[in-house]
């Protein structure tokens, strides 16, 4: 009598290359934002009527973004650190991120200052601190908000990724040695470490934020990286056990990954049900004009961090071609939406502020009549920013790629 042949193993994530889900969910970040952005602008946010404080829930794409930045950017590094394979080139990797980020981000800047920002074109401090990305460090200048000015208010959070691409190899060193301190040829044995050594870089923002409510202490503390490390840390973490999945035949974790990419629809209704908290006062006053507190703070790293978990887990864990999945987030639509999400983000706040000052709107518009107009001249722009601008520098900087160095799809 013949046993029962045993169950195929089911098939690892992929690590490497182009995945269009994570492009996808890259537009679903990108469009979030710009939803609180028009919300937020016209005053619906703040209105009591009705539901329209949903909207504030739109500020998730942050932590969605963030941790999209630990699991892209990182996995070269965790599979140097689990497998034995060179690291990333430091100097490459670092190029490649100034030349993915900046040259478009530098078009926005210089736009703002030309119209919008003129009164200050003279200004080689705002020059300066816009250009390098150093806005939120400089204290009293002639912008309304530790964001910075206005019409381009979203780039706080690209001046937190800027900091977290400089600090990544360094980190991603610290990780890789804890991990390989215990001698073992047990991939399992080094997942684990380093595991346990990005979940304790994740904690760090958790004293770090009660550091910014000692008094004395520096107003602009709350838009520094460390504060975010958690978000940065669930990509890591995601990173890690694709890998896992990938090198260890002997462990079930193919099979963990299979069950919570199977899960998407829980996972995903769990991220709506988190969206909703999100937008409550729980995690955070609605106005940036009210402060905020200690446990609304903490609250506001948790409830996004879960959301963004819950939302990429499935698609990160998926093995390539899981249907339900790809027609979701992988069908035309959202790939391009996805191509084009920098620019979507970069030129948005720009445009939205513009209309409502223009139109002498600003917190009296109505987010069913604008949204659908701010909605088509982000995408406009975000395309035109993509063809003129980042394919071209893509183009460019893909000529001397390096096989030690793999550019899994870049991060915006």
């Amino acid at each position: 009598m013949t046993s029962a042949p045993r169950a195929a193993r089911p098939t690892p994530p992929p690590i490497s290359g182009h995945q269009v889900t994570l492009e996808g969910l890259r537009a679903v970040a990108a469009l979030a934002v710009l939803v609180y952005h028009v919300a937020a602008t016209a005053g619906s946010i703040t209105n009591p009527a009705g539901a329209r404080w949903l909207f504030n829930g739109g500020q998730v794409g942050v932590p969605i973004f963030f941790a999209l930045s630990g699991l892209l950017l990182y996995r070269p590094w965790a599979a140097a650190a689990l497998d034995g394979r060179a690291a990333p080139r430091v100097g490459t990797y670092l190029r490649k991120r100034v030349f993915r980020i900046m040259p478009a981000y530098w078009a926005v800047v210089v736009c703002f200052m030309l119209t919008a920002g003129r009164d200050h074109i003279g200004d080689l401090v705002t020059w300066v601190s816009l250009m390098t990305l150093t806005q939120t460090y400089v204290p009293d200048m002639w912008w309304e908000s530790a964001l910075g000015p206005a019409h381009l208010g979203q780039m706080w959070s690209l001046v937190v990724e800027m900091a977290w691409y400089v600090s990544l190899p360094f980190t991603a060193a610290a990780l890789g040695w804890f991990a390989r301190r215990k001698s073992t040829a047990d991939v399992g044995v080094r997942a684990r470490r380093l595991l346990i050594g990005i979940g304790v870089y994740g904690a760090l923002s958790f004293p770090y934020t009660a550091a910014m409510f000692v008094q004395g202490r520096h107003p602009l503390m709350g838009l520094w990286l460390p504060r975010f490390f958690v978000w940065f840390a669930i990509g890591m973490a995601l990173a890690v056990v694709t890998v896992w999945a990938r090198l260890d035949e002997r462990r079930p974790v193919a099979w963990a990954c299979r069950a919570v990419s199977d899960s998407w629809a829980a996972c995903w209704i769990a991220a709506a049900m988190l969206y909703v908290v999100a937008a409550t006062p729980a995690t955070g006053p609605v106005t940036l004009q009210v402060p905020d507190q200690f446990w609304t703070s903490t609250l506001h790293l948790v409830v996004g961090g879960l959301c963004a978990a819950a939302l990429l887990a499935p698609v990160a864990l998926a093995p390539a071609g899981q249907p339900a999945i790809g027609a979701v987030l992988g069908n035309p639509v959202m790939r391009f939406l996805g191509r084009i999400s920098y620019g979507v983000f970069l030129w948005q706040l720009l445009i939205i502020v513009a209309w409502y000052e223009a139109a002498d709107r600003v917190f009296r518009g109505d987010v069913a009549t604008d949204l659908p107009l701010m909605a088509a001249a982000s995408i406009a722009a975000g395309t035109l920013s993509y063809h003129l601008i980042e394919r071209p520098v893509q183009w460019l900087t893909r000529r001397d790629r390096s096989p030690r160095a793999p550019d899994p799809a870049p991060s915006s």
